[in-house]
């Protein structure tokens, strides 16, 4: 008999149909009894008498054990008594494909408080929880999305190499490895070969795939391997063309997202998916060193001069919201000191740079820039920023034959969807975590 999944069970009443799912909860008592049955679609009680006739079966609902993988037959009846809508299923059959441990080394849902250490242990467990599974349909929401974007607006998808002979980002933050008797270093941005794409005459490419950043850091915003949202395209003005684009596209993710799950977001996780308004509010590194100032904030000494910390991306959101009534905001024009050697300098004020990040709520999620596309500027700004020309020539020469104008931006799809659900952490919103002391599952 072919498998009916839990929300298809409605539409099945007077019908005998094969469920498969979880064990969530046995209830044995005197006269019945229930198995509340749980697959990826929802919850579905199913309900057998206790008789003579259903000794075998009695059995072995007897000794079912929670998180047990089982497939059951039966007929579904209605039943306006049952709070799960209002339905169940009359068992016919039962088989046990795998049981469960009688004893849960974690609370899957949540009558105790489990340390997320503990949870991404057992994280297999974890995602079990109907609202991580939710998380994921999300994702795979907003992944479509950007694509659908993307490809209206004549842009390709790339796959670009993760292994590299150089560092993508400079010379910090790299995860290296032995190659057939060389050195050689995980990617931690698609930058260069974006720009290849540009050089190439590609006009339009995306990537979303991995990056890896060796980042001592155990904030709720790094991690060492993560999902990178990459975008470059070429003949543009200025960095102010890529924040343009960047609005639309993330305004029509937002939209299809709220249109596909808004009421499932609003009841799991509590928060409104609110579709931003164009265009979104921008103020220039200058100013939102001057919004800080007169809000009295000083930033820590580690802070880079001329950047911006956690707290004061926090504050300059609360402006935004207070100023414009805006959730997002771009801060732009950083100077040279915090940007890499490839972002365009501005004419009028070689110490600043034509680039922009992009704040949500309280997390920055965006970098961008337009890009230096002239071989001797980019030589020039590689050789004042100490960077070795040697070790970077494959990627000068995309330069010496001509190039676009062009210019991108780099996204954290992670950080998108832990600030889109309210989530402290953007370790609540990824398959598996991987941090500093984190290598296992």
């Amino acid at each position: 008999m072919e498998r009916t999944l839990v929300r298809d069970a409605s539409e099945k009443v007077g019908e005998c149909i094969s469920l498969r799912g979880f064990v969530q909860t046995v209830r044995n008592q005197k006269a019945v009894q229930f198995i509340i049955l749980r697959d990826h679609t929802g919850l579905i009680q199913v309900v057998a008498e206790r008789s003579e006739a259903n000794s075998n079966l009695n059995g072995l609902i007897a000794g079912l054990t929670r998180e047990s993988a089982i497939q059951v037959t039966g007929l579904v009846v209605s039943n306006p008594n049952v709070k799960l809508g209002q339905l169940e299923v009359q068992l016919q059959t039962l088989s046990v494909d795998s049981m469960a441990d009688a004893t849960l080394p974690i609370d899957l849902f949540g009558r105790t408080e489990t340390d997320v250490d503990k949870r991404l242990d057992w994280r297999f467990l974890d995602l079990r929880q109907p609202e991580n599974q939710l998380i994921f349909r999300i994702q795979t929401t907003v992944e479509m999305a950007m694509r659908e974007f993307w490809i209206s607006k004549g842009f390709v998808e790339i796959h670009t190499p993760k292994i590299m002979g150089s560092p993508s980002e400079g010379g910090a933050e790299l995860f290296t490895l032995e190659y057939f008797g060389q050195t050689a270093s995980l990617a931690q941005s698609p930058q260069f070969y974006k720009q290849m794409a540009m050089a190439a005459g590609m006009d339009r490419v995306f990537e979303i795939g991995p990056a890896f950043r060796a980042d001592p850091s155990f904030t709720p915003r790094h991690s060492t391997e993560f999902t990178s949202v990459d975008m470059e395209m070429a003949w543009i003005e200025s960095h102010h063309d890529i924040m343009e684009f960047e609005e639309a596209w993330l305004c029509y993710v937002l939209q299809t997202v709220k249109e596909k799950h808004g009421k499932e977001i609003a009841e799991t996780f509590g928060v409104e998916v609110v579709v931003p308004s164009l265009p979104f509010p921008k103020v220039t590194m200058d100013e939102a060193q001057k919004i800080l100032k007169d809000k009295g904030y000083l930033p820590p000494a580690e802070t880079k001069k001329g950047d911006i910390d956690p707290q004061g991306e926090r504050l300059l959101c609360e402006y935004a919201k207070e100023q414009y009534g805006h959730e997002f905001m771009f801060i732009t024009d950083y100077p040279i000191e915090v940007r890499p050697f490839y972002h365009m300098r501005k004419e009028n004020n070689p110490k600043e740079t034509k680039s922009f990040d992009l704040l949500w709520k309280w997390m920055e999620i965006t970098t961008g820039a337009q890009r230096e596309h002239r071989y001797d500027v980019l030589v020039k700004q590689a050789t004042e920023k100490g960077v070795s020309l040697e070790s970077i020539q494959f990627y000068l020469d995309f330069f010496k034959y001509g190039c676009p104008s062009h210019g991108g931006f780099g996204f954290g799809l992670a950080r998108l969807l832990a600030v889109m659900l309210n989530q402290k952490s953007i370790r609540e919103v990824v398959f598996l975590h991987r941090g500093p002391n984190r290598l296992i599952p």
